[in-house]
C-alpha cells in the first residue's frame, strides 16, 4: 500500500486535476477522452501512449487504482494523461463542457450482479443523456462488460438515448488487459458496445 499512497501524496498534484466546477479543458486544443473507472490504469496507458494526439482524462475513486495510474504516468513520462480522484457523474456534471469530449470510455463498470443491486448501475436512462450531451457531434462512447445481463441493459440504454446511435467502432482499439484474459479463461464472455453523437439531433416528434 505505500507505492498508491506516496503517488497520491508526490504525483497527484503533479498530474491530477481536483475536483471543481470549472470545465476541463485541452491546453493545447487536442481531442479530449475521457475514462469513466480507469481502475488500476493498464488499458488508459496503452491507448494514451498510442494516441499521443489526443488529451485523456482518468476518472477513478479507488485509491490503489489511482497510484497504480499515477505510478505508470510518471514511469511512462506521459504528458496526455490527467487524473480526477472524485464521483464520476459529478464530474461529468460539473467539469465537462457540454458537447467538448471526443470519446467517453467506459470500460469493466461495477456490474451490480445481484438483482436488488442493479439500480446501482451506472448505466441508467439519465447517465446516458448525460454522457451524450457531454460528447461533440460524431463523438464516439464505447463501453465494454464482461457481465452479459449488464450488456444487455446497456444496449438498450444506450439504444433508447435519442442523442446516440450504434457504430461499429470506437475512438481507440481497447487493449487486451489481465483481467480480460483472466475473465477469458474462466470462460466470461467480453461484449464492446460502440455509439456515436448523433451529427444532428433527431426531430422531435
Amino acid at each position: 500500500m505505500a507505492i498508491p499512497i506516496r503517488a497520491l501524496d508526490e504525483l497527484l498534484p503533479k498530474y491530477g486535476i481536483a475536483f471543481s466546477s470549472t470545465p476541463v479543458t485541452s491546453a493545447r486544443k487536442a481531442p479530449l477522452v475521457l475514462e469513466i473507472g480507469s481502475g488500476m490504469g493498464e488499458t488508459t496507458i496503452a491507448i494514451a501512449k498510442a494516441h499521443p494526439q489526443a488529451d485523456f482524462i482518468a476518472v477513478e475513486v479507488h485509491g490503489p487504482g489511482v497510484g497504480s495510474l499515477l505510478n505508470a504516468v510518471e514511469r511512462e513520462k506521459l504528458s496526455n494523461v490527467r487524473v480526477i480522484r472524485h464521483d464520476a457523474v459529478e464530474v461529468l456534471e460539473q467539469m465537462i463542457a457540454d458537447a467538448s469530449l471526443a470519446a467517453i470510455h467506459l470500460f469493466f463498470p461495477d456490474p451490480w450482479p445481484k438483482k436488488r443491486h442493479h439500480k446501482r448501475r451506472l448505466v441508467q436512462p439519465e447517465v446516458a443523456a448525460l454522457m451524450a450531451r457531454k460528447l461533440v457531434p460524431g463523438g464516439m462512447l464505447h463501453a465494454a462488460t464482461d457481465w452479459p445481463d449488464y450488456a444487455e441493459q446497456m444496449a438498450v440504454v444506450f439504444a433508447a438515448e435519442p442523442l446516440l446511435e450504434p457504430t461499429d467502432r470506437g475512438f481507440a482499439a481497447r487493449p487486451l488487459t489481465k483481467f480480460e484474459s483472466r475473465g477469458r479463461r474462466l470462460g466470461h464472455s467480453i461484449r464492446d458496445l460502440y455509439f456515436r453523437r448523433r451529427q444532428k439531433a433527431p426531430a422531435a416528434r
